[in-house]
């Protein structure tokens, strides 16, 4: 006798969860990886090439790409040396490493799966100098290497999946009772767990960003005053649980508590 649908579906998540639960380096959190690494940085490849082609991207005779490109290489030798040192290289293996900077008043900065890294040059007079540069390229350089896009990626494919269960159970159900009950699912869903999930990958980042940024020399005291002088850019603040990022008030009084453990720890001045 077959198993009914919805047994089944259950049946599938519990074995997603067994058999794409992976390990962060370094803080050790368990996450969900449902994305074969490979296609996602295909894609993430194909996207970034394109930005950079058609965007006024600074060639390495600029100052400030060359202060990017120096951040970002000093950040991701000590990290591989820290991988190699700790038996944990198979987690950069697949990472190809590029740094752009792109000429745009944009106060901004992003990692794409796989390590391709932009820097917008609206972000450096906020930065103001290369070692709260590094804090930022510490961060964006922990995106790729906890694999937070493909958790991301992940998560909207078990949302999507739980939204597939709740169809299946209300089948029988009048149309608008089907509506009601799925449109409360992906509001809950969303503030429940994909907005507090974002939130805990961003803070991952921060606090991996400051070890980045240690081992490879870069005082990260030098995160703290960066933050607070993003803060003051901020005037137009989302409520924070509305938000894919912490508040500015949580991430300063994270990075506060952070930084002397770290810099204890970490801290190879160079």
């Amino acid at each position: 006798m077959s198993k009914p649908t919805g047994y089944l579906t259950r049946v599938s998540i519990i074995a997603i969860f067994f058999f794409s639960c992976k390990t962060v380096p370094i803080t050790g959190r368990k996450q969900l990886n449902l994305v074969p690494d490979l296609m996602l940085t295909e894609l993430a490849f194909s996207q970034y090439d394109s930005i950079v082609k058609t965007s006024h991207t600074l060639t390495q005779q600029d100052a400030r790409a060359q202060m990017v490109t120096r951040a970002g290489t000093k950040i991701q030798r000590a990290v591989e040396e820290y991988m190699i040192q700790n038996n944990l290289q198979n987690e950069i293996k697949k990472l190809s490493w590029e740094f752009n900077t792109i000429d745009e008043n944009i106060v901004n900065a992003w990692c794409m799966p796989g390590g391709k890294v932009v820097v917008y040059t609206g972000l450096l007079p906020v930065t103001q100098n290369e070692k709260a540069l590094a804090f930022v390229m510490g961060h964006e350089i922990a995106h790729a290497i906890a694999r937070h896009g493909n958790e991301r990626m992940s998560q909207g494919l078990l949302v999507n999946l739980g939204g597939m269960v709740l169809q299946e159970a209300l089948k029988d159900k009048k149309e608008a009772t089907q509506v009601l009950f799925l449109g409360l699912y992906m509001v809950g869903s969303n503030l429940a767990y994909s907005l507090p999930n974002s939130r805990m990958q961003e803070s991952e980042a921060d606090k991996l960003g400051l070890i980045f940024m240690s081992m490879a020399g870069y005082d990260p005291a030098e995160a703290l005053p960066l933050w607070e002088r993003m803060s003051q850019l901020n005037k137009a603040k989302t409520p924070e649980f509305l938000s894919t990022h912490p508040s500015d008030e949580t991430r300063i009084k994270n990075l506060a508590a952070l930084i002397p453990e770290i810099k204890a720890k970490y801290y190879k001045a160079g």
